[in-house]
């Protein structure tokens, strides 16, 4: 069985800003297998379903982006998932909007989010989707920046790489995390 938890913040107030892509990539994977996301437990709202054979859970934490391990943890437990068969999807401003970077462990980078699953996981071996959603323009303080809406555009360059996280995602259910990556990471986008 495998975790696929999108990162975000709860509450209609942070619906559609850069922070919750992570939200929205579990939204389109729902879609695409038909996987009811509705289920309140773990402090998350979760669904379970199939992709490629494989059984999933899917996984939108409620406890705010800087605590999501406590969640994580929570599902993790309760089904005896491996950290290896976690995949997490969040933001990185890193990388061009719709640009993925598809990782099968490392650092936190400076996002709250994943330092908190790696302190509650106790490692930080566990794969990663992370979706880009721009660098911050300067004079911009980072917390508006990522709680900030897309342009059209970037809406545009969003729904192009929510195909390719569910492209990713099958790819690293079947455990091919490396087609996965060798596919996707090198995907420009034109916004």
């Amino acid at each position: 069985m495998y975790l696929i938890a999108g990162l975000g913040n709860p509450s209609k107030t942070y619906e559609g800003t850069r922070h919750n892509v992570g939200f929205a990539m579990i939204d389109a994977i729902a879609d695409a297998f038909q996987i009811d996301v509705t289920t309140k437990k773990h402090k998350a709202i979760v669904g379970r379903g199939v992709i490629e054979g494989m059984k999933v859970i899917l996984a939108k934490p409620q406890t705010y982006m800087n605590l999501s391990g406590e969640s994580i943890r929570e599902i993790a437990d309760f089904y005896k998932i491996d950290p290896e068969n976690m995949i997490i999807i969040y933001d990185d401003i890193s990388l061009d909007v719709g640009r993925l970077r598809i990782r099968k462990k490392g650092s936190a980078g400076g996002h709250n989010g994943i330092k908190n699953i790696i302190a509650h996981l106790g490692t930080d071996v566990f794969p990663r989707i992370k979706v880009g959603i721009g660098e911050k323009p300067q004079g911009w303080d980072l917390a508006d920046y990522v709680l900030s809406k897309y342009s059209k555009e970037e809406q545009q360059a969003l729904r192009e790489a929510s195909d390719d996280v569910i492209g990713a995602v099958k790819l690293m259910v079947m455990d091919n995390i490396d087609a996965a990556m060798n596919q996707y990471n090198a995907k420009k986008r034109d916004v």
